[in-house]
């Protein structure tokens, strides 16, 4: 039996989040439905959540996300609003989204590091681009938001502060 997910409220946790399309099918290969969806991730930052990183692939994406409200609440407005632009946009109803998520509870700095690496190789790993600055869907350089304080080391306070 799967345990029920518990609905975890915002105490100014970061999250490393992954979805799927559904059955895994590469949506995202379409320049449209890639830049829809970064609309979408654009349009709720700020209001329900910090976007600090993001990766979208052909057929899931990665985020490092701080929600302002329940992580469930917070990836349903991102996935159910892409969902409602696909179909009232493009005319398309079909099934967008593998149900549910799995996340990751970013701990320190080299945590969230270590993910932020991740997203940043996903594109070449995939034979995408060779760099991701070159890949046009995923936030390296993109001026998202910042690392979070609770995360940062001092000694990066020190660089941009001294």
């Amino acid at each position: 039996m799967i345990p029920k997910r518990e609905h975890v409220r915002n105490n100014e946790q970061t999250y490393f989040v992954t979805s799927s399309t559904w059955e895994r099918r590469p949506l995202f290969h379409t320049q449209t439905f890639a830049e829809l969806f970064v609309e979408v991730l654009g349009q709720y930052r700020g209001s329900s959540y910090l976007l600090h990183e993001f990766v979208l692939m052909p057929d899931h994406f990665h985020l490092l996300i701080t929600p302002d409200e329940a992580l469930e609440r917070a990836l349903q407005k991102i996935k159910g609003g892409f969902s409602f632009r696909v179909n009232k946009e493009l005319g398309s109803n079909a099934e967008i989204w593998q149900r549910g998520f799995s996340e990751h509870r970013i701990r320190d700095w080299k945590d969230y590091r270590q993910h932020r690496e991740y997203i940043y190789s996903n594109p070449a790993r995939a034979g995408l681009r060779g760099d991701a600055k070159e890949y046009p869907y995923c936030s390296f350089g993109g001026g998202w938001a910042d690392v979070p304080q609770r995360l940062k080391p001092l000694e990066l306070d020190a660089v941009r502060h001294g």
